[in-house]
């Protein structure tokens, strides 16, 4: 075989080898954790075509016929993501273990993937004392707000957890800035026990007075990966010594609350008047925002007696849904009675 016909023969093995289908997985295992008898409980698995040619499914068989499975039935494209649906029927008490064979054209042996849980005689309901869920790992809270902090003071936030899994877990608090710790009692949390996570604010490590906001990942171990599912935003409220004297200046504001008007419009715009009434130069040295889906604009930053001038505020209504804690909007002044003023946003 001259060098030419070696050359071609590699060049089309590496052609067929580069258009293989390849089934990928995210998990192949799946805990749905606790559920009650003949109470059904599914598992959906992420699955993606790596290959550059479509992809047949042409069978999922479970192992039992207490499992049912749904599957795409037509073709998948290159590089395309799908789902496989497994549903327990839950009609035996204690742990299960069950899995599925996907087969298709993409592979002579089939791919398998399992979903794990337990089934209880009695399922208590831990939805009203425990409503938001980290994945298995139940809390009492899905934002901590630390308001009104002084230079050097500590403050704690205790939020209660419950272990909803079918594992011991060993909650622990992921990308914590250097100002907060946390620390959860006890360490190592059984399934269908319940404890709490203290975290504490170190305010002498936050540089800027006003608003300081960040996300920390409740995780059920010590290194896991951080999740959107996990995430829980933090804010603190830092606020400046500011000495109240017969010179000092005065804010007016014609309301701390702004109703905006959405109606069937994706944006609102209103607007907050503030006034100097006092004897001495008004300084707005900070604007923040707690949420997203707010813009802000203020005329001046600096009042001299008698000044006015106008805080402009719009919202942006699908934003406005998707926010943990009230919309509000924080000004910090150089006012000694009105040091932080908030502005509360309420959508109609």
């Amino acid at each position: 075989m001259n060098n030419k016909l070696i050359i071609s023969a590699l060049m089309a093995l590496a052609a067929s080898s580069a258009g293989a289908q390849r089934l990928s997985i995210d998990n192949a295992t799946v805990d749905v954790g606790r559920t009650g008898y003949e109470m059904p409980v599914t598992a959906t698995f992420e699955l993606r075509n790596k290959s550059l040619r479509k992809l047949q499914i042409e069978s999922v068989k479970p192992d039992c016929n207490c499992t049912k499975v749904e599957y795409p039935k037509g073709e998948i494209g290159a590089n395309d993501k799908f789902t496989i649906r497994m549903t327990y029927d839950a009609r035996q008490l204690g742990h299960f273990n069950k899995q599925a064979a996907i087969f298709s054209n993409g592979s002579k042996k089939p791919v398998y993937i399992t979903m794990t849980g337990v089934v209880l005689a009695d399922l208590k309901d831990w939805s009203g004392s425990y409503p938001y869920d980290y994945n298995g790992l139940l809390g009492t809270a899905d934002n901590l707000e630390f308001d009104n902090v002084n230079k050097g003071e500590e403050r704690t936030f205790e939020m209660l957890i419950m272990n909803a899994g079918t594992q011991t877990m060993e909650p622990n608090v992921l990308h914590l800035p250097s100002y907060l710790t946390a620390q959860a009692y006890p360490e190592k949390l059984k399934p269908g026990h319940s404890g709490k996570m203290v975290f504490t604010l170190h305010s002498e490590k936050i540089h800027d007075y006003g608003l300081t906001q960040t996300s920390v990942y409740l995780a059920q171990q010590l290194g896991e990966k951080v999740k959107p599912s996990t995430e829980i935003p933090v804010s603190a409220v830092l606020l400046p010594t500011v000495v109240e004297t017969a010179q000092a200046p005065v804010l007016e504001l014609s309301d701390t609350t702004l109703n905006l008007d959405f109606g069937k419009k994706s944006k609102a715009k209103g607007e907050i008047l503030l006034k100097n009434t006092g004897v001495s130069r008004l300084d707005i040295t900070s604007l923040q925002m707690f949420t997203h889906g707010l813009k802000v604009t203020l005329g001046k930053s600096r009042l001299m007696p008698g000044e006015s001038t106008s805080l402009k505020i719009t919202g942006e209504a699908n934003e406005l849904k998707k926010a943990r804690s009230v919309p509000r909007v924080l000004m910090i002044t150089n006012d000694p009675r009105r040091s932080k003023v908030v502005i509360t946003i309420k959508s109609k």
